[in-house]
């Protein structure tokens, strides 16, 4: 291996040291600084013990698992360690004497030069990129640059520093996912079953029967069961079955021809033929009349359809989702819905949460809506003050996840501050707030009745911290 003292010849030779090190580039004619040792360590170092510093300096730097490389001001590689090597899959001659450009390739050279941001000044830090490695593989890096300057104070170069983070980044992503199926959100345990039952229903053409509270995400549902289905390539058809009278809605599921009715001047193609080879969502099912009921078990039981007008059946290749806020059972006894379409919705049923059942999603659904609103607004809003949070955790949501998102929205529009504050809510969720403020000053009370005025005590007592207490009670007396 080269000596790192090639730019030392008053040097006194010596023998050959196990230790890999760090070389200088053989073609270039620019070397980076090292270390004026002997200014620092004053004159009595002999150029022998100058070697052996140095020497240790390098094997220091070849031991960490940091990436380091050196350019000059051509932004020529003159110095790399074996980290960076390992990181890049190039090798020391591959690599010096080359221009960054051929080693860093993929998204840190494709917007702007990192290496040159920093010889204007801009140096970067802990920016994530990915490189292309050697082999044509990719790899996730954190990059950060320094300037180099001489001994005379005038810049020479940048050292680049840089650490794998791949498997952090894949980590992140695997929790991401755990955590999130297509745009539903959720840690809970129930929400964690609800994932696992449309990834195991999704690859199915059996039909599907979404419950839930106005609000919970039934759309969502049928859009995650769609996504992950063989027939995601087709389209996602939804009717609302409550929006329209019976004779529009016979039409605008099943299609007519023309001279079906007055006004049908032409023939028209219905929902069921528009998602043909797709999915098909009915939404509001209960809301069907009795006759369109009829029809509709019809296209389950045997897969065709007439349109309005028309005698010939037509084929109909489509997975049929159903959805509901009403209790199905409850029509059925009370003979609003057909039995026999009652047990063939309910082939597989799917129960939504109402997000009071589900309190402890309520951080990540709001971060989620902050990151979308921040995006939307062009804002830069860090989140809920602390109380918000308070207030958001006990409020009873009887809108659900779509009153969620209504009032992190209300609150974009009127904050001021980089926190969303209780005045920026809606008024329901301030009287909320305000009468878990006072609920929890109530407590407080009590229990600096109990522990006599101490302070720490009725902290501890509480189960909450001294500063938390403190800050309570002075929020109370403003």
């Amino acid at each position: 291996m080269r000596s790192p003292t090639r730019d030392m010849p008053h040097t006194p030779s010596k023998p050959k040291r196990d230790t890999p090190v760090i070389l200088p580039g053989t073609k270039t004619t620019a070397l980076p600084r090292r270390p004026d040792l002997e200014a620092d360590m004053g004159s009595s170092v002999t150029a022998t013990d100058q070697v052996l510093l140095q020497e240790n300096l390098w094997g220091i730097l070849n031991s960490i698992t940091e990436g380091i490389l050196v350019v000059n001001q051509d932004l020529i590689v003159t110095q790399v360690n074996k980290a960076a090597l390992n990181i890049t899959g190039f090798s020391s001659d591959e690599i010096l004497g080359q221009p960054c450009l051929e080693i860093f390739r993929g998204s840190l050279c494709e917007s702007h030069c990192f290496m040159a941001d920093s010889q204007h000044g801009q140096p970067a830090k802990d920016v994530e990129v990915e490189i292309i490695r050697r082999d044509g593989s990719t790899r996730a890096v954190a990059v950060t640059t320094s300037l180099l300057f001489d001994g005379h104070g005038l810049a020479e170069g940048v050292v680049v520093v840089f650490r794998d983070i791949s498997e952090y980044r894949l980590l992140k992503e695997q929790l991401k996912g755990k955590w999130r199926l297509a745009n539903i959100i959720g840690k809970s345990p129930i929400i964690q079953r609800l994932f696992q039952k449309i990834q195991q229903v999704a690859p199915m053409d059996t039909t599907v029967l979404i419950q839930g509270e106005s609000g919970t995400g039934k759309e969502l549902v049928a859009h995650a069961l769609h996504h992950y289905s063989p027939r995601a390539s087709k389209p996602l058809i939804k009717v609302n079955c409550s929006a329209l009278a019976e004779t529009i809605l016979e039409s605008e599921l099943f299609g007519h021809v023309r001279g079906a009715f007055t006004g049908a001047i032409c023939d028209k193609i219905g929902r069921f033929e528009a998602a043909e080879g797709g999915t098909l969502l009915l939404d509001e099912i209960g809301d069907l009349s009795h006759y369109l009921q009829l029809k509709l078990l019809r296209v389950l039981q045997e897969k065709e359809f007439e349109r309005v007008g028309e005698v010939k059946p037509r084929k109909a290749n489509v997975r049929v989702l159903a959805a509901t806020h009403k209790d199905l059972r409850d029509l059925l006894k009370k003979g609003v819905l057909r039995e026999d379409l009652y047990y063939r919705l309910k082939v597989v049923p799917i129960h939504l949460p109402a997000l009071r059942e589900r309190r402890e999603d309520i951080p990540l659904l709001v971060k989620h809506f902050v990151a979308k609103y921040n995006k939307e607004m062009e804002k830069g809003i860090l989140g809920p003050a602390q109380d918000v949070v308070a207030a958001l955790m006990a409020y009873h949501w009887p809108g659900n996840i779509r009153e969620l998102e209504n009032a992190i929205e209300h609150a974009f529009v009127h904050a001021q501050g980089l926190y969303l504050t209780l005045a920026d809510f809606p008024s329901e969720l301030q009287k909320a707030g305000r009468k878990g403020q006072e609920k929890d000053i109530d407590q407080i009370r009590h229990a600096l009745k109990i522990t006599r005025g101490n302070k720490t005590a009725a902290a501890n007592l509480l189960g909450i911290g001294r500063a938390t207490l403190w800050r309570k009670l002075k929020n109370s007396s403003d």
